[in-house]
């Protein structure tokens, strides 16, 4: 349930207000807006306690949630949320661009494509260490080695990173060196590393599972913000469907249902939406018109010669082009680049 106060109350009701609910057994999970403070409490609701909340002092309502995801849902925080990683903001005027390879080869090749996109408007970079593949023969990725040489690109070009996180004993090292971390598509649901990276207080993008449906997507931010870390940030990247045409299905309604319904920020993967590199820059201009807060692409400086995902990979001079024609709508929907 959601506990609203008024908007004089005073520091003393509110550490009484949090005093009662943690005495029956509540978890508190504090939202201060510009003008109200709003206590989500998480446990069992009984009218008793409804009634015995609505008369303390300084509390104006008590409404009970519906949603199953208490803290991801727009009625424990109407209000959007602006989530930092390093520099870069996401949710605000600003669209996000993040670009880079699907995974990180060798030093030289992302520094490389680090330059290369930051000269042509991504203000952050992607390439994955740790590479789970459905294939266990294929690249895994170069590990701790990769997160090293992302590191290089950031000092070199002053860009932040984002990469993926695969197991929950890799957390810690992987939080030591980058900016973001990724959540994939394939560990969705992989509920207990939700809850390490929940711990790990790093700002997290979620993506979107192969075949989740957007409460299933919402429950998994959950699961990251019941642990305290309310820094999520969603990505559609797809869904599998019956279409055999292109890698996924673009599910474009999912960016303003989640818009609707969560206060999280959302971007969008045109890359591994379609599989196709000709497709990546008519989705991410559906992804901008629909209200997406960014966009991340993949960018390889030889797709043909990529160890991962080269045929959705565009190079930097395409993406330099594409981001050309992403800016007449990003301004027409109110944004920027």
């Amino acid at each position: 349930m959601i506990v609203v106060m008024n908007s004089k109350a005073t520091q003393e009701q509110l550490d009484q207000v949090q005093a009662r609910l943690k005495e029956w057994g509540f978890e508190i999970h504090l939202s201060k807006g510009v003008e109200r403070v709003v206590i989500g409490a998480i446990g069992e609701k009984k009218p008793v306690v409804i009634q015995s909340l609505e008369a303390m002092e300084g509390v104006e309502k008590v409404v009970p949630i519906l949603q199953p995801y208490k803290l991801a849902g727009r009625e424990f925080h109407p209000e959007a949320t602006l989530v930092k990683a390093g520099p870069v903001v996401f949710g605000g005027e600003k669209m996000v661009v993040i670009a880079g390879p699907c995974a990180v080869e060798n030093e030289e090749q992302i520094i490389t494509t680090a330059q290369a996109v930051k000269a042509a408007g991504a203000s952050m970079l992607r390439g994955g260490a740790f590479k789970p593949r459905t294939s266990p023969y294929a690249f895994q990725g170069l590990e701790e080695k990769g997160l090293k040489m992302l590191a290089a690109a950031r000092e070199a070009t002053g860009l932040p990173f984002v990469t993926e996180v695969v197991n929950p004993r890799d957390v810690e090292t992987v939080v030591e060196y980058a900016d973001m971390l990724q959540i994939g598509a394939r560990n969705m649901q992989n509920f207990t590393l939700l809850r390490e990276v929940g711990k790990a207080r790093k700002p997290v993008l979620l993506k979107r599972g192969l075949s989740a449906t957007i409460e299933e997507w919402l429950m998994a931010a959950e699961y990251i913000m019941s642990e305290g870390n309310y820094d999520v940030v969603l990505c559609e990247r797809g869904i599998r469907t019956f279409e055999t045409a292109t890698r996924n299905t673009f599910d474009v309604s999912a960016i303003p249902l989640i818009k609707r319904l969560s206060h999280l920020p959302i971007i969008a993967d045109p890359s591994h939406a379609g599989g196709k590199r000709y497709l990546v820059e008519p989705l991410a201009l559906a992804a901008i018109a629909a209200g997406a807060d960014g966009l991340m692409m993949e960018v390889h400086p030889q797709p043909d010669q990529a160890l991962s995902d080269g045929p959705q990979s565009i190079t930097p001079a395409e993406f330099g082009e594409i981001i050309k024609r992403l800016r007449p709508v990003t301004e027409a929907v109110g944004r920027r680049l």
